[in-house]
């Protein structure tokens, strides 16, 4: 790209740039201005009401009147509701508290099956412990023993040399 492509490409950039900003803000600006001067030429004073205090729907004086034997009823009902949703809470968090106390009785007995075969793994443990000391101590006095006869026997004469030889011919 030239020199005068390169100016062209931002001129148009900037070209797009400028409507873009005018299209977005140029409409509630015109409107504003709009509102401003149509309001300053109003024959019409703008309006002082408090909204807030007036009731939202006007009921005719017949609906607002309280029936007693209505309001009875309507407490009557709404109490039995309260009660049985509380009934119902109950009921659930019973139904809750007995899984709990099922799954913690399961895991009691789980807890106590691994602790049973960690009993038998420890005792398992102390019987091949014992063992190998018996086997360590028998191997030291067999060694003890060998040691022994192997002295006693070459006081008399053995030679290791001479019994290899012996062995060979024979």
């Amino acid at each position: 790209m030239n020199r005068r492509q390169q100016k062209a490409f931002r001129l148009v950039i900037w070209i797009l740039g400028l409507f873009l900003i005018a299209y977005i803000a140029g409409r509630p600006l015109y409107w504003h201005l709009y509102e401003s001067i149509n309001s300053t030429s109003s024959p019409c004073p703008p309006c002082q009401c408090d909204c807030s205090l007036q009731p939202l729907i006007s009921l005719p004086e017949d609906c607002m009147r309280h029936d007693q034997e209505v309001s009875e009823e309507v407490g009557k009902n709404f109490s039995d509701l309260l009660a049985e949703e509380v009934k119902e809470k109950e009921a659930e968090a019973e139904e809750k508290q007995r899984k709990a106390d099922s799954k913690l009785l399961e895991a009691k007995k789980i807890a106590s099956q691994y602790q049973k075969e960690a009993d038998k793994c420890n005792s398992g443990m102390e019987s091949c412990e014992q063992a190998r000391e018996r086997a360590e101590n028998t191997l030291e006095n067999q060694l003890k023993e060998t040691a022994l006869w192997e002295l006693r026997a070459r006081q008399r004469g053995w030679n290791k040399d001479i019994s290899k030889k012996a062995r060979a011919r024979s």
